[in-house]
């Protein structure tokens, strides 16, 4: 629930623990014997008894005590409409609880009962002092996020919030919640006024810049303005590492170390920065300066006092540096990061990394012995095993039994939706295109909403040089679902390259590699630039691209095709 809150407020919640002398008092000989009974009864199990000896000795008492006991035991039982009923009768008995009116609120959004939440969510807003008001605005995201409609619950807690959304100190914090439930409902322009409306109220508010760069990551470029001028007074270090978070996961590795240099020099100990600033050198090939940032992590690591913490963040800094030494392709470098996570931590995912280090090495047979000896409990981690060594085959030059292992895993779900593309994805490399069409066929007919199968099929199509105007309507179709997806534009702009429209293949290629600086968008741009005759600039692309993934089958065979070395 949203944090305790601190000093006064108004109107002032009713106390709800009465004195020891008090609680004596009302406890005669008979009532207490009803008490033990009752705790007796609870712990054998027998809730039900437990809860009516407690109710009939709140009721006697008036003692807001025992109608929290039987509400705790209640929601102990996992009967949420007993437990609302206790909660409601220890709220009407007494309507200024603060205690009675939060159970009131955790048990209503427990059964997914939101529109009813709101008297007591307003009720517990109007009771929390104005300095605690932004700790309990983030509590009340995350509770109404978990809501099964979203669009209710940012309807619920935008009325609640009304008499703070105008108040000039705390209105900004207040839009910003509203705003990132509307976001979380799929209300991307409802989310972008409430942004408008809170960045008004206060421009440099923490607040304000999270809903921007919650926005700025669907896509929203136009926000930008609104996170940079944050960042230029003052930024809070947790949010300007989460700018560096967007501006890696969008590809944009100069800006984002634009804001990890100065962030790392005032917090020169955020582990946080140094495991990104690690990741960041690695992407751009900066292999020594990604090492030494790794050891720099480390360092910090080890100095966590408590044995859980430094245990999780190191695991989580040794596969880093694991995924990192295997895209320097110093395989023996990887395994040595990999082999310091503590034996309890030695997941399927570590596993897995090890396995691709031993295959990068000609050991590709270890590497699936490797995978295969993790301990499997049930049918979803077995799955999850041979969707890791269907990597480790399709990653090492193992097509065909790549895909005979993926068969396996459609045969027996069909209808997942992520094993069936996945299952057509690896049939085309695996040379099987009539498979892969009519599995992706099947896809789209099971799940009209899947934008990657249209995708994926028109631009099959599309690079074969085929069925053109089908591929057109499939991408298109795709584009409609997503249209901030660079992968879907590129496809697009491979079609119309194909399709010999130059020019407008350029201006799509160039929209989609300013928005993801990927490898095989950049291997498209180059191949577009250099029938243009901009030989120069094709190069230049394909030189950072190859810095970054040098074995990318695209910009391989794009480069061999064209008889080109950048």
């Amino acid at each position: 629930m949203p944090a305790h809150a601190q000093g006064k407020s108004s109107p002032a919640p009713q106390p709800d623990q009465p004195s020891a002398s008090d609680l004596a008092a009302a406890l005669d000989a008979e009532l207490f014997y009803e008490l033990l009974v009752g705790e007796m009864s609870a712990s054998q199990g027998d809730a039900t008894n437990a809860i009516a000896l407690f109710m009939d000795a709140a009721r006697q008492t008036q003692s807001p005590q025992l109608y929290q006991r039987a509400a705790e035991l209640a929601l102990q039982s996992r009967s949420g409409q007993r437990a609302l009923i206790v909660a409601n009768e220890w709220y009407k008995a007494f309507p200024q609880s603060r205690d009675a009116n939060r159970y009131m609120l955790q048990i209503l959004l427990m059964l997914n009962r939101v529109s009813e939440s709101q008297e007591y969510l307003a009720r517990e807003v109007a009771w929390t002092p104005a300095a605690s008001k932004p700790a309990t605005y983030l509590a009340i995201a995350q509770l109404y996020s978990r809501a099964s409609d979203k669009a209710m619950a940012a309807s619920v807690v935008e009325q609640a919030l009304q008499p703070d959304v105008k108040d000039p100190a705390l209105g900004s914090a207040a839009w910003a919640t509203i705003g990132h439930l509307r976001l979380v409902a799929g209300q991307k322009d409802l989310a972008l006024q409430a942004l408008k409306q809170a960045y008004d109220l206060g421009p440099r508010n923490g607040a304000t810049a999270l809903l921007a760069l919650e926005l700025l990551e669907t896509g929203s470029l136009s926000v930008e303005p609104m996170v940079q001028d944050y960042m230029q007074h003052q930024p809070a270090p947790t949010i300007q590492m989460a700018y560096v978070r967007v501006l890696m996961e969008q590809q944009r590795l100069e800006d984002a170390q634009k804001q990890l240099t100065p962030l790392l020099k005032a917090q020169p100990d955020m582990t946080d920065a140094w495991m990104a600033q690690a990741s960041l050198h690695a992407q751009r090939a900066a292999w020594p300066q990604a090492q030494q940032a790794l050891q720099r992590l480390e360092s910090l690591l080890l100095q966590i006092p408590n044995e859980a913490p430094r245990t999780h963040a190191l695991t989580q800094a040794y596969v880093l540096g694991g995924r990192i030494s295997l895209q320097q392709k110093d395989y023996p470098q990887a395994l040595a990061w990999l082999d310091k996570v503590p034996e309890e931590a030695q997941t399927l995912t570590v596993q897995g990394l090890k396995a691709q280090a031993l295959a990068k090495q000609g050991k590709l047979a270890q590497g699936r012995a490797l995978i295969r000896a993790v301990p499997a409990n049930g049918d979803e981690q077995e799955m999850q095993k041979r969707r890791a060594e269907v990597t480790l085959l399709r990653d090492n030059g193992a097509p065909q039994e790549a895909y005979l292992l993926q068969r396996t895993l459609y045969e027996q779900s069909p209808r997942n939706a992520d094993i069936a593309y996945e299952t057509a994805i690896l049939a085309e490399r695996a040379g099987k295109l009539e498979v892969m069409e009519k599995i992706l066929l099947d896809l789209i007919a099971q799940h009209p909403d899947h934008y990657h199968a249209y995708n994926a099929l028109g631009y099959s199509w599309a690079d074969r040089g085929i069925r053109l105007p089908e591929a057109r309507k499939l991408i298109e179709t795709a584009l409609s679902q997503a249209p901030e997806d660079p992968f879907i534009t590129d496809s697009l702009a491979w079609l119309e390259f194909r399709a010999g429209n130059h020019a407008q293949a350029l201006a799509l290629l160039e929209k989609a590699y300013a928005v993801r600086d990927d490898v095989e968008i950049a291997a498209h741009l180059g191949e577009v630039l250099w029938t243009l005759g901009q030989h120069n600039r094709a190069r230049t692309i394909w030189r950072q691209a190859q810095r970054r993934d040098a074995d990318n089958e695209t910009l391989r065979a794009t480069l061999e095709r064209l008889q080109v070395t950048p």
